[in-house]
């Protein structure tokens, strides 16, 4: 997922938001990786979480905001000058990313995950397993 998470920003080689940030690419993508990987449960499970991460990355970039872009090619060929609309929100960005921040490290506490095993547990599994003392 976190793969499918950043690459929205490949746009940024083309100087904005570009087809990377259409809702077209993130389903294409699924619908073509459902197919390539029919019968194929290991390898589909692994890369499962590009479009679910491109999915992630257009809801918490607030994508649909620049409709054009969002719902490319259906409202035209053409990009408009958009930019990134994490760059179009500035400073709040940076409050944002740090309240994010802030998730991961109470996601690690929370779930003990500086311990090895615990670590393993989730690698291997995807699972998080919160201390049920914690929790009364």
């Amino acid at each position: 997922m976190i793969v499918g998470s950043v690459l929205p920003l490949l746009d940024g080689i083309f100087g904005g938001a570009r087809a990377l940030h259409s809702i077209t690419v993130s389903i294409a993508l699924l619908v073509v990786l459902m197919l390539a990987t029919s019968g194929r449960k290991p390898i589909r499970k692994m890369l499962l979480g590009i479009p679910i991460g491109m999915f992630m990355h257009l809801v918490f970039d607030a994508a649909w905001n620049d409709t054009d872009t969002f719902w490319w090619p259906f409202t035209g060929f053409e990009f408009a000058d958009a930019e990134f609309p994490i760059a179009a929100r500035g400073w709040w960005s940076v409050v944002l990313e740090a309240l994010g921040v802030a998730g991961c490290v109470w996601l690690l506490r929370h779930n003990q995950l500086g311990d090895a095993a615990r670590r393993r547990h989730f690698f291997s599994t995807g699972q998080l397993s919160a201390v049920p003392e914690r929790f009364g």
